[in-house]
């Protein structure tokens, strides 16, 4: 299992990097994440028994990838994105075949869209965002750091959690996650993080403290993202989201975290730094 996580991990993780650092002559990272978006909104609507209609299910997916554009195309109101999903959803589902359960797939249907859309294009946004004079590729360095603070995160939880965890952290949810492992995502985290106010090409506008909360914002919230995928898993009855990575499961397991990474990196960018 340890050896098909580093093979994915080795292959994977490059593939995202480079993609983020080639934003043109074409979009990568924007493909990329409209792409991982189409397979993880997929998987959600797998797992909660959406993809029993196939309106909803396509209605869905393209309303995710809606949400992934939008940062290109500022003229996108997002309310107007919001109103025009569930309003045309509604409409739609009003002229489907009367089946049992349809309601409920539709809410389902919402949800995965925000969940995965929504939130991911904050990611995509933040790549988008401008430098400035003393740090030119602030947008890129960012996007940089949410994903590889949440990967050191995830790193040293599983290592350290494996090594000396004893206290379950949330048993009824995954009882594999331990307090142990969750402090150390949080400097695995926080490491990471510091390491991007280093003199280097990939320096952000952040000093050493400010760097370290967030790494510490980016890793909580990670986990907690974390769970909450684990605790759908387990009410829809289900091991691990696909099949597509090995020796991690499919896109959601792993796009969990960087869901929130992206969205409290993009805040605090917005909010703190700008």
């Amino acid at each position: 299992m340890l050896k098909k996580r580093l093979l994915t991990a080795l292959i994977g993780i490059p593939l995202v990097l480079i993609a983020v650092w080639v934003n043109t002559p074409a979009p990568w990272f924007l493909i990329l994440a409209a792409l991982v978006a189409a397979i993880g909104v997929f998987e959600f609507y797998r797992i909660t028994g959406v993809t029993e209609c196939y309106a909803l299910t396509g209605f869905g997916i393209l309303w995710t990838a809606a949400f992934i554009v939008r940062p290109y195309y500022p003229q996108m109101e997002l309310h107007l994105l919001l109103v025009a999903g569930v309003g045309l959803s509604l409409a739609m589902l009003v002229f489907l075949p009367k089946r049992e359960g349809q309601f409920q797939r539709w809410a389902w249907m919402v949800g995965g869209a925000l969940y995965i859309g929504w939130l991911l294009s904050y990611m995509v946004a933040l790549r988008l965002e401008p430098g400035t004079m003393a740090f030119p590729e602030a947008g890129r360095n960012f996007v940089y750091l949410a994903l590889l603070a949440t990967f050191g995160s995830d790193t040293f939880a599983y290592f350290l959690g494996k090594a000396i965890g004893r206290h379950q952290m949330a048993p009824s949810v995954s009882p594999h996650k331990t307090w142990e492992g969750a402090f150390g995502g949080i400097i695995g985290g926080m490491l990471v993080a510091w390491l991007f106010t280093l003199a280097t090409p990939f320096q952000v506008a952040l000093s050493w403290w400010q760097a370290v909360l967030l790494g510490l914002a980016v890793s909580a919230l990670g986990q907690v993202g974390d769970l909450a995928e684990s605790l759908l898993k387990r009410n829809t009855g289900v091991k691990d989201s696909g099949a597509i990575m090995p020796g991690h499961g499919g896109i959601l397991d792993r796009l969990d975290s960087v869901l929130f990474a992206g969205v409290v990196v993009y805040l605090w960018y917005v909010y703190m730094v700008v």
